[in-house]
């Protein structure tokens, strides 16, 4: 019995293997697959060969070969998108958005939808999650062959164990367990994820030479997040949301945050405090709930064209953040830094200050050393962060057991 189970433990392992060595490389050969997994070519080849057989892989065609070696051209593997499809949800400031992944990682098809987050009741806001989950399942257009997971990120506090959004800032609705919630309504399986913990997955399957082992991922939006990868694990904290960086204290008793605490690195750096401060008005005004990404980049425009209250404005932001960078770098050292959204735009003006205060710090011994990337767009990286987490479940936990679901066959939805 001992044998039998450690044979099914081996060939699940090895299954794994091959799929994770497809997904990361695109359309590898075998050979490649070989080289990557340190399996035998008769392992791979017998696996490979089953895979195509459910339905889960499929061969690139012999006249767009994957090598250009000499020689008989490698015919490579490549992921069926039509083996499964994952939905992905991004909850956050007065937005919501919904998308189809097919099996190989491409959007299907999504909506996106305005909300009033912070004032909308609890009731209508799961009501408007429910229904823009139901709308992109039932879509007659859309070819969704098996829709295996839903992923939902949301900017806050989130539990995953729970598989609840315990708090965040985008509403004042609190403890809502959104998973139970879409499996008891849909009957597929869900996941509740902190949106820059999806940033940081999405960016090691980016670029994983750069965003490796460690790396910090910095949300610069109308709040302050943070995504941490430590010795190549996501730190989640005790409950998967424990890169608050945002809510660090910067100054004690300083500008007033959105939290409702006072002297937050998010009080300085967040798109509502970089205006409030911008504007001249006082760090005891009430945060404003929404500045659009219109009016920030006007405000980036301005900031480059004088010294004033605007550059003083990016200043303190950097300030705030090089701090508070600093202090995180003389606990776990330096490591690469991804700036994501909005204000990563303006990351030119907030620089100068936040290496200058990161270099007064422990952690900024090695300041010169430090480097940072900027993406100004995070809904596609969240998103992408969703759908990787998904289809990593859907590679781990359905398809290397040999449990393949049947390709062209829909779950039953409520």
């Amino acid at each position: 019995m001992s044998v039998g189970i450690r044979h099914d433990d081996l060939r699940r392992r090895n299954r794994a293997m091959v799929i994770s060595a497809v997904r990361r490389a695109g359309q590898p050969s075998r050979t490649e697959i070989a080289a990557t997994t340190g399996l035998s070519h008769s392992t791979i080849s017998a696996i490979s060969s089953d895979l195509i057989r459910e339905g889960i892989l499929a061969e690139s065609k012999a006249s767009e070969p994957v090598s250009l070696k000499r020689g008989r051209p490698q015919v490579g593997l490549a992921l069926n998108p039509e083996a499964a499809a994952v939905l992905t949800v991004v909850l956050s400031l007065n937005f919501l958005s919904a998308a189809i992944i097919d099996y190989a990682g491409q959007v299907v098809a999504e909506e996106q939808r305005r909300l009033d987050t912070l004032t909308m009741p609890r009731d209508e806001l799961i009501r408007e999650c429910m229904a823009i989950v139901r709308r992109r399942l039932d879509d007659p257009d859309l070819d969704v062959r098996s829709v295996a997971r839903i992923a939902l990120a949301i900017q806050g506090i989130t539990d995953s164990p729970a598989r609840a959004m315990l708090w965040s800032p985008i509403t004042p609705q609190t403890d809502i367990a959104f998973a139970d919630m879409l499996e008891d309504e849909f009957g597929i399986p869900a996941t509740v994820e902190n949106d820059c913990n999806m940033m940081a997955v999405a960016l090691r399957w980016r670029d994983p030479d750069r965003y490796r082992d460690d790396f910090i991922a910095i949300l610069l939006s109308h709040g302050i997040g943070m995504g941490l990868v430590l010795k190549g694990e996501l730190f989640t904290g005790t409950h998967s949301s424990g890169g608050e960086f945002g809510h660090m204290i910067h100054r004690p008793g300083g500008a007033l945050c959105r939290c409702g605490r006072r002297g937050c690195i998010e009080a300085y750096a967040g798109n509502y405090a970089i205006w409030r401060n911008a504007t001249q008005m006082s760090e005891d005004s009430q945060p404003v709930a929404d500045v659009s990404d219109a009016d920030m980049r006007a405000l980036a425009v301005r900031a480059r064209e004088k010294d004033g209250p605007e550059r003083e404005a990016y200043r303190k932001a950097g300030e705030a953040l090089g701090f508070g960078l600093g202090s995180l770098f003389a606990l776990i050292d330096p490591a690469p830094v991804a700036m994501v959204g909005a204000s990563a735009a303006a990351f030119d003006l907030i620089e100068p200050a936040l290496r200058k205060a990161i270099a007064q710090t422990a952690g900024g011994q090695h300041s010169g050393s430090i480097s940072f990337d900027t993406e100004p767009n995070e809904l596609p990286l969240i998103r992408e962060g969703c759908a990787m987490r998904a289809l990593s479940f859907v590679d781990q936990q359905i398809f290397a057991p040999g449990a393949q679901m049947r390709p062209g066959v829909r779950k039953n939805v409520a």
